[in-house]
C-alpha cells in the first residue's frame, strides 16, 4: 500500500494558563491546507486519517472535500506534546531565541511524554492504519514529531529523533509499505503545492 504521511499546517499560537492548547490553523495555515487540497485532487485516496488535534483535523478537511470519504480520527498519531497548556510555532521561537527553541535544539526540553512511549504510540499507530488498508493508498495528517518517528524507524536510527529533520507545513511523504513488512520511503518533504504561493513553508523557505 501506498502511505502518505502529511504534516498539519500552520496553526496560531496559544499559551494558556492551565487547560489544553490545540490550536487551530492560522489564516495562513487554511491557505495552505487548501493548497494541499487541490494538489491532492487527482489523486485517488482509499481513506483519509487525521490526528485528534485540531490543526490536523482542519488541514485534512480541504483533502477530504469532493470526496465520498469520511474523515476518520486516529488519536495515536498526535503529537508529543498533545496535552500542553500552550503552542508556540517553531518558527517564532527561534526568531525570537526563546529558551525553549535552544532547550528543543539541545533535547533537553520537556515534551510531556517520554520517547520510548511516544515512539510505540505513533509506530502503532501507523502500523495499524497500514493493515487496515493493504494494497490501497491511504493520508495521513499528522504532526511533524510523528513523521520523524515513522521515518527514522524505517531508516533503522536510534536515538532522540523527534528533530531528526524539519517537515515542512503541509508536506507529504510517501511511504511504501509491503504486507511482507518491507518499508520504503519514496518521498520527503515534497512540498511543490506551496512553490509560488508567498506562503511560509516552515524555518527557512517560503513558497
Amino acid at each position: 500500500m501506498e502511505l502518505l504521511l502529511i504534516r498539519h499546517a500552520l496553526p496560531i499560537r496559544r499559551e494558556l494558563a492551565d487547560g489544553v492548547a490545540d490550536p487551530e490553523l492560522s489564516p495562513e495555515g487554511h491557505e495552505q491546507a487548501a493548497h494541499l487540497g487541490r494538489y491532492l485532487a487527482s489523486e485517488h485516496l482509499d481513506a483519509i486519517y487525521a490526528s485528534s488535534l485540531r490543526r490536523a483535523q482542519e488541514t485534512a478537511h480541504p483533502v477530504v472535500a469532493d470526496r465520498d470519504l469520511e474523515l476518520l480520527i486516529e488519536p495515536d498519531v498526535a503529537e508529543f506534546d498533545k496535552d500542553s497548556s500552550e503552542y508556540v510555532p517553531v518558527e517564532e521561537l527561534k526568531a525570537a531565541n526563546d529558551p525553549r527553541w535552544q532547550a528543543m535544539v539541545d533535547g533537553t526540553w520537556d515534551a510531556g511524554e517520554d520517547l520510548a512511549t511516544f515512539n510505540e504510540r505513533t509506530i502503532g499507530g501507523i502500523e495499524r492504519i497500514i493493515e487496515t488498508h493493504r494494497g490501497q493508498r491511504v493520508a495521513v495528517v499528522c504532526h511533524g514529531g510523528v513523521i520523524n518517528a515513522y521515518l527514522t524507524s524505517i531508516l533503522g536510527l536510534d536515538g532522540d529523533i523527534r528533530g531528526f529533520f524539519y517537515p515542512n507545513y503541509t508536506s507529504i511523504h510517501r511511504v511504501a509499505a509491503a504486507a511482507s513488512g518491507e518499508r520504503s520511503i519514496v518521498t520527503i518533504n515534497e512540498t511543490s503545492h506551496l512553490r509560488g504561493s508567498g506562503l511560509p513553508m516552515g524555518l527557512f523557505q517560503k513558497g
